[in-house]
């Protein structure tokens, strides 16, 4: 065995754990959010190692290039999309504020609220005459 084929034996089995801890996760946590945290980190991370390892067995660095791609449109979509589904779940009242230990979008929507009160009741500069 060379060292790349210990590379793909190690990186690749790596990649398969970290899949099924965030499964496993996805089965477990009693709420949206904790499931939502155990479907994106673990499954990025896992889809990284094994693109890694299945990298170690092409040719070249060239022909990697296409995995590489996979990997950073992952990590740029997967953090939105988990942040996007959590910010609708939430206005939804889908989040039940009890698990949480901050909820600091409610302290920014009550501020932002609290700003747009006093901008309201404040006349405009054409209304003043």
């Amino acid at each position: 065995m060379t060292a790349t084929d210990w590379a793909t034996a190690v990186l690749m089995p790596l990649g398969a754990f970290f899949a099924l801890t965030g499964t496993i996760g996805m089965v477990r946590f009693p709420t949206l959010l904790g499931r939502m945290h155990a479907s994106t980190k673990p499954d990025t991370v896992a889809l990284v190692l094994i693109l890694a390892g299945a990298a170690f067995q092409l040719p070249d660095l060239r022909s990697a290039l296409p995995l590489a791609l996979v990997a950073v449109f992952q990590f740029m979509t997967m953090p939105v999309l988990a942040q996007t589904v959590g910010r609708v779940a939430y206005s939804r009242g889908m989040v039940v504020s009890e698990h949480l230990v901050t909820d600091e979008l409610a302290d920014d929507l009550a501020k932002r609220e609290a700003e747009e009160g006093k901008a309201a009741a404040e006349p405009s500069p054409a209304e003043t005459p």
